[in-house]
């Protein structure tokens, strides 16, 4: 089923074609563990929907992070759903993990260092019992020379998946060319971040290597990114994808202050701030923490296509939706059977957002006018939440709320 929907989702071309190969070899490579957290800035996301108590938010799942992260704003419910299972079934651990480990330091060794071999005596003690069937199967299934797949906790969870060792052969790049990316998180104030960014990182994006790469789709796979959405990024780049790479991380290593980016952390060091415990996602914070796990019974989680899973659902019955960059991905067709969907299910004032490789929503030029109608844009508080996201890997973010003539 799960590779139904994957190739259902990513491969709009014949396998004859060049493009239909790409579309191909993504699918093989995203069926596995992509995310190990995600890359949305939740406080942006947050902020934009403009959660309430009585709020209904569906989301793609990812990693599961901004699923608990939005808990924190104290909405009514919390769908999630995802093409990848892998993905599905860490959005349940970290689930299980917050109703079912003893204390908070239990749960940040889990998912904060994710590293430590009491995490598999943790799992076999708390958390086994409290899985669905499928859930636990996942977990529990044997990986040639790992062992269990749990074991990923035991040994840095975030430097597993396609994203976690895309940034190792990042970091491994950077140390054949003399540099080491985690000097980033050794500054202290915004002028030592712009200095070892000029020293360490934007060097890199003038070697051969670092440009021919930046110009084969196939690396960017790791990052999730599907050959429609590779297009759209070398077209915001005008042809320069290193260039703009090199923007967008310059964005991430010099815009915040590093001691608070929890985004640079993953991105410099394959890890969180677990001493100072500043550089943290909101659901590993402890006072965060102490909030959600009371309101995990306001999660749903679901493995299936975003447009499929709300055609199951009844008119007017969410408020708030969360798109990720999933419509980068998606022709003309597949963007109109969605927003039919979204447009069917939007509660009054419902809120949209998502993010796009490039600096352009798709709406305006791929949504019929019928459809499109129906919504209004927000372009100024949509390009002010941009600048806030930490995340700075997109190049566009993208608010639409219900008009009230659809209501």
């Amino acid at each position: 089923m799960a590779n139904k929907l994957l190739k259902d989702a990513a491969v709009n071309h014949r396998l004859t074609s060049k493009r239909g190969v790409l579309e191909r070899l993504f699918t093989l490579m995203f069926q596995g563990f992509v995310y190990n957290q995600i890359w949305e800035d939740p406080d942006v996301d947050v902020a934009a929907l403009r959660i309430q108590p009585n709020s209904r938010i569906i989301t793609i799942a990812s990693g599961g992070c901004n699923v608990v992260n939005y808990l924190a704003a104290n909405p009514a419910k919390v769908i999630a759903v995802d093409l990848n299972p892998n993905h599905i079934a860490l959005t349940r651990l970290k689930l299980a993990a917050l109703n079912y480990l003893p204390t908070y330091e239990d749960f940040f060794s889990f998912f904060g260092y994710a590293n430590s071999k009491e995490n598999r005596i943790a799992y076999d003690t708390f958390l086994v019992e409290q899985l669905d069937p499928t859930t636990r199967k996942y977990w529990e299934s044997w990986i040639p020379l790992r062992g269990r797949r749990i074991n990923m906790f035991a040994r840095n969870l975030y430097r597993y998946g396609l994203l976690g060792r895309f940034l190792t052969v990042l970091n491994t790049v950077a140390r054949l060319h003399g540099k080491k990316l985690n000097e980033m998180l050794t500054a202290k104030t915004p002028a030592e971040q712009r200095a070892i960014f000029e020293r360490t990182i934007s060097p890199l994006f003038d070697s051969r290597f670092v440009k021919a790469l930046s110009k084969m789709p196939v690396s960017f796979y790791a990052l999730g990114i599907p050959p429609a959405q590779f297009e759209e990024l070398n077209k915001a780049s005008g042809g320069d994808p290193a260039g703009l790479i090199r923007r967008r991380i310059e964005k991430l290593a010099c815009d915040f202050p590093i001691n608070e980016n929890y985004f640079a952390w993953q991105a410099f060091g394959r890890r969180y701030d677990t001493v100072g415990r500043e550089a943290l996602p909101p659901y590993l914070q402890e006072e965060t923490y102490n909030i959600i796990r009371q309101r995990t019974n306001r999660v749903e989680t679901h493995l299936a296509s975003m447009t499929d899973f709300l055609a199951s659902q009844p008119e007017k019955s969410l408020d708030c939706y969360v798109l990720l960059d999933a419509q980068d991905w998606m022709n003309a067709e597949q963007i109109s059977a969605l927003w039919d969907q979204i447009t069917r299910t939007a509660a009054p004032g419902a809120r949209v957002i998502f993010r796009t490789a490039g600096p352009d929503s798709p709406l305006e030029r791929k949504l019929p006018a019928e459809t499109i109608a129906h919504w209004q844009y927000e372009p100024e508080n949509a390009q002010a939440y941009f600048d806030k996201d930490r995340s700075s890997i997109y190049g566009g973010f993208h608010i639409y709320m219900l008009r009230d003539a659809a209501a």
